[in-house]
């Protein structure tokens, strides 16, 4: 029964980092769009 919780936990606590891992990319993608430098053609 123990080895079940400590799976369950260790399973949500991968689901976490993933997701905060996936919360700094996109954060990381709408910096880089906001910052790059504006090209135009003439």
């Amino acid at each position: 029964m123990k080895k079940l919780v400590l799976l369950a936990l260790a399973a949500a606590g991968a689901v976490l980092a993933k997701k905060k891992i996936d919360e700094g990319k996109a954060e990381q993608a709408l910096w880089a769009e906001a910052t790059d430098a504006v090209t135009r053609k003439a």
